[in-house]
């Protein structure tokens, strides 16, 4: 079976980087049957490095990182690069800039499978930076005709707080699960027809029982994508 090689860039944190691993794998498997499985390689961050570049807003820095870990995907035989975090398609343009081979944009496979089910307004959770930020919701606003409607202030403030004092640390804890529910009801009362699951940890949280609407994980949609670009 021919398939590219799909270069990831992952340890953003490595809790979701397992996740694309699994779930590229998985879908290569069904797909191909037998005993297949996904060519790939995987650049993978000390998180805690990266995590103080952000929290300092130490933007430029974080690029050159970025770049570099692209670079060496692309130096290594990738055909095309995954970014697997939300936050850090911040940098998106700058990296497809800095090397010869295709980005995988985690927003428009994930624009494409909510406009394909019909749905025009969304909610959007993620981690301050992707909530607050343009580069995430002018993508889908601009590119794809989406309307993104973020939290308040108050409950933006406990999305992030819990992706970075738990879920990129592993931890699953019942009360959040509950304060997330809670944000994704007041979003839906809104008007939200759907939730974006906008970091790459929130599928470990929350899942369809969780909410009255529809929700779109970008993890698992994003590595979906990369199969089928794998596949051609």
């Amino acid at each position: 079976m021919a398939q590219k090689v799909i270069g990831l860039i992952g340890g953003l944190s490595w809790e979701s980087s397992a996740e694309y691993y699994r779930i590229i794998n998985q879908r290569v498997r069904v797909l191909g049957g037998g005993l297949h499985s996904a060519r790939m390689l995987m650049w993978s961050f000390d998180f805690a490095e990266i995590e103080a570049l952000q929290a300092a807003g130490r933007w430029q820095e974080a690029t050159l990182e970025m770049i570099d870990a692209a670079r060496r995907l692309e130096r290594g035989g990738a055909d095309f690069v995954v970014i697997c975090s939300n936050t850090m398609h911040r940098m998106a343009d700058e990296v497809q800039a800095a090397i010869g081979i295709p980005l995988l944009h985690i927003a428009d496979p994930t624009a494409e499978r909510i406009r394909a089910a019909g749905f025009s307004r969304v909610g959007l959770l993620g981690t301050a930076f992707t909530m607050e930020q343009d580069f995430y919701k002018g993508r889908l606003a601009e590119r794809h005709g989406l309307e993104v409607l973020v939290p308040e202030a108050e409950d933006r403030a406990v999305v992030h707080r819990v992706i970075y004092d738990e879920l990129v640390q592993g931890l699953v804890v019942a009360s959040s699960r509950q304060a997330y529910r809670e944000v994704i009801a007041r979003l839906v009362a809104r008007g939200a027809e759907a939730v974006i699951l906008g970091c790459t940890e929130i599928m470990l949280l929350v899942g369809p029982e969780d909410s009255g609407v529809p929700l779109f994980d970008t993890t698992g949609i994003h590595a979906e994508a990369a199969v089928d670009m794998a596949l051609g």
